[in-house]
């Protein structure tokens, strides 16, 4: 036969669950995919801390370049990464090929 938990029990799982929504969210990665002259996805939302992978299927070099910011070169058939370390928004575009356009949202931590 099962019992109530007693007050104490209760109030260790409260302290439980209060730690572990607690805890800082882990940096994740995120994958875009470059394929045939295109970022899919094109628009990504990412934390402080998270890496973004882009991964060229192409058979020629990509960027993902910020103007005024960061470049990425992406190889072709190889990928690049960026972790990234300030909050904001910014557009970014293959240098190659302007038409290759995406969008980065990044929120703080």
């Amino acid at each position: 036969m099962r019992t109530a938990p007693t007050a104490s029990k209760r109030h260790l799982w409260v302290a439980l669950a209060l730690t572990i929504g607690a805890a800082p969210a882990k940096a994740g990665t995120i994958e875009v995919t470059i394929e045939k002259l295109v970022f899919s996805p094109a628009s990504i939302e990412a934390k402080v801390g998270d890496t973004i992978e882009w991964v060229n299927k192409d058979v020629f070099a990509h960027t993902a370049t910020v103007k005024g910011g960061w470049e990425a070169m992406i190889p072709p058939k190889k990928a690049a990464s960026l972790t990234l370390k300030t909050a904001g928004s910014v557009d970014y575009f293959c240098r190659f090929h302007p038409n290759m356009k995406g969008h980065l949202t990044v929120a703080s931590p």
